[in-house]
């Protein structure tokens, strides 16, 4: 672990004694320092701004009312991502008992994630084209995932967490992070190979 992670490890530790000792303020300086990430995979998971919005508040929200729950022997951030993956849990659920909600709700700025490692100036407007192309597609097949597949192949990815902490957060070991992870990639290969052959 590095330095920085360490002394962020502390300095959100400070918070949440602060927090549950009823300084409120401690609340801001946590979702400032977690939010903006936060919020990104709550939009990779959910795939609506909206919804990633409402999820994030809802996190931020149990934080607080669980502030003297909190652990201050484990990472903050494998608790917050815990909290955020079952608000996401309970999402799916929501969806899946009410049908009508789009689960491929577009929006411009959740495909513009995928696009974040694609090179600034260059591209011809057909090479743009067809990166937006597969940057679509990649989207379209991790949302397709399962939920025991997506979750940890997300926060492998974006969230560079070790299988460790994905284990912690998902409450399982490291060994079956590691196995959802190979078996959402595999997935995804098959996936984006049959959507490149009919394309």
């Amino acid at each position: 672990m590095s330095v920085e992670s360490t002394e962020l490890d502390e300095r959100d530790r400070a918070d949440m004694q602060r927090l549950a000792s009823g300084h409120e303020a401690a609340l801001n300086d946590l979702m400032e320092r977690h939010g903006p990430k936060l919020f990104n995979y709550l939009i990779r998971c959910l795939q609506n701004e909206e919804d990633a919005a409402d999820a994030a508040q809802e996190t931020f929200a149990r934080v607080y009312q669980n502030r003297a729950k909190f652990d201050t022997s484990q990472r903050f951030s494998t608790w917050l991502y815990a909290i955020a993956t079952n608000s996401v849990k309970d999402r799916y659920r929501y969806r899946t008992r009410h049908p009508q909600v789009s689960l491929d709700a577009e929006n411009e700025a959740t495909g513009s994630d995928f696009r974040e490692s694609l090179p600034e100036r260059g591209p011809t407007p057909s090479d743009s084209f067809a990166a937006e192309e597969r940057a679509e597609m990649v989207r379209r097949a991790v949302a397709a995932l399962p939920e025991d597949l997506r979750v940890p192949l997300l926060l492998s990815e974006y969230e560079e967490l070790s299988h460790a902490e994905i284990g912690a957060i998902l409450k399982c070991s490291a060994k079956a992070v590691e196995t959802r992870i190979y078996r959402a990639r595999q997935q995804l290969r098959l996936s984006l190979a049959k959507l490149l052959m009919t394309g």
